[in-house]
């Protein structure tokens, strides 16, 4: 089978000749750094060489979890927050028909997802749609004491309870968690939930190959096994060992922070021609934004969905400021299959499409844009992935966590610590007099105080 490709082309030609070449010493000693553990951040570095370690038993131990919640469950609700939900999400959203919530999925349970806010609508209307329902919960979280997701789970398994009766719910809540140690842990150790771990040595946006991601997408009836074969193979093409003009992700690095460090370029847009990849943009955004975003330094990652954004973006990207630069996740075939059909009146004038693939119409607005945006002064990258498939969703994955960590490295930052997330948190808090923060409640009481 075909890899994934990357092309650099369109973006290199924005830099002086041999940039990304001179790189080659410098990704090579971030590639050494992460293999043998002397970079920073070394205590999470367990994503690194996960897909080659992952069992067959594992995996089956994963697959019967989830027969026993599709067997047992209309819905599935997972609830987690961050790298526990958009890993899941990205690859349920990409794989799954656009429409099973709405039409209804009779082979599958439809999955929500839930404990990634703290919206009061949002929840009363999920409590509202699950009643009368045959639902289960995955509760993704390592402390068990993150407060979106704590917040829902205890609604959700009150209801569960109320509903299902409360032997019948504890064998569809699964709890995915620390093997010893949280308030999650101490509950499904309590109640007698089956669990799987959250290993210590791999972070949140660096999960979805553990059962954080594994287990939703086998309850959505996704192959699993497929999705880690594409992340081994996809571990050996960007090895340590493997040359690094075919390299994929040491070239993806190496452009981005070229282009960053020599062209100016501070914003990196992923798009795609493809709505199905909406949340693995939302994904990438993550991964890019908690493992570079410190010290004053960083790639601001943000995505668009196209052709829907360039009728709102595109405007600003073909003519803002020129701080941008594109990579484009191209998909080569769709699933399936349909042609532009023929219209008496042609009020539109578009008969002249009659009998073409809609595809190859997308394939036209892919290359058009791409081409105007590079004319525009905006460097592009493209990756090419053959189909979307669980195989090739495997292989992105690991090719942007692998890019993650040596671009993090090049830049001079941790890519494995996320410091700047526990601001908001401490002041939230504070401001809801939580027991523990009576000192940091004041202090913020007379701050505010002082800016009426």
């Amino acid at each position: 089978m075909k890899n994934i490709a990357l092309d650099t082309t369109k973006a290199v030609q924005f830099l002086k000749a041999g940039t990304v070449e001179a790189y080659e010493p410098k990704v090579k000693a971030a590639q050494e750094a992460l293999e043998n553990g002397t970079c920073e951040g070394n205590d999470f570095l367990g994503w690194l060489h996960l897909p080659s370690e992952i069992t067959e038993e594992f995996l089956n131990e994963i697959q019967a979890c989830a027969n026993t919640l599709r067997e047992k469950c209309e819905v599935v609700v997972v609830a987690g927050i961050g790298g526990s939900y958009l890993g899941a999400r990205a690859v349920i959203e990409a794989l799954g028909n656009s429409f099973a919530w709405l039409v209804g999925d009779k082979k599958n349970p439809t999955i929500m997802f839930a404990g990634n806010n703290i919206g009061e609508d949002y929840l009363a209307e999920l409590t509202d749609y699950l009643k009368g329902k045959k639902f289960g919960v995955i509760n993704i979280s390592k402390s068990g004491t993150t407060t979106e997701t704590a917040l829902t789970f205890r609604l959700l398994k009150k209801q569960c309870e109320a509903q299902r009766g409360k032997a019948e719910a504890k064998d569809v809540i699964v709890a995915v968690t620390d093997a010893h140690k949280g308030a999650a842990r101490a509950a499904a150790d309590k109640e007698g939930y089956k669990t799987f771990v959250i290993p210590d040595n791999v972070g949140g946006r660096f999960s979805v190959l553990t059962p954080v991601g594994l287990l939703p997408i086998a309850v959505a009836g996704f192959d699993v096994k497929a999705l880690v074969k594409g992340a081994q193979d996809m571990e050996k093409a960007c090895g340590k060992d493997v040359p690094f003009a075919e390299n994929p992700a040491a070239q993806y690095a190496a452009t981005r922070q070229g282009l960053y460090t020599q062209a100016g370029k501070k914003i990196e847009i992923v798009c795609n021609f493809q709505p199905k990849l909406h949340y693995f943009a939302e994904w990438w955004k993550q991964l890019y934004g908690e493992s570079e975003g410190k010290d004053g330094k960083g790639i601001f990652p943000a995505a668009c969905d196209f052709t829907t954004d360039l009728h709102s973006m595109g405007q600003w990207i073909q003519q803002g400021e020129r701080t941008i630069f594109e990579t484009v996740i191209s998909v080569e075939t769709p699933n399936e299959k349909l042609l532009f059909p023929h219209d008496e009146e042609n009020l539109d004038g578009l008969n002249f499409l009659e009998g073409k693939r809609v595809d190859e119409v997308n394939k036209m607005a892919e290359l058009g844009t791409r081409l105007a945006h590079v004319d525009g002064g905006v460097p592009n990258m493209r990756v090419s992935v053959p189909q979307l498939n669980e195989y090739y969703i495997g292989q992105l994955i690991y090719f942007f966590e692998k890019a993650c960590g040596i671009s993090g490295l090049l830049e001079g930052v941790n890519p494995f610590n996320q410091p700047g997330v526990e601001a908001y948190k401490k002041n939230m808090f504070a401001l809801l007099n939580k027991p523990g923060y009576e000192a940091e409640s004041k202090a913020i009481q007379e701050r505010l105080a002082q800016e009426k």
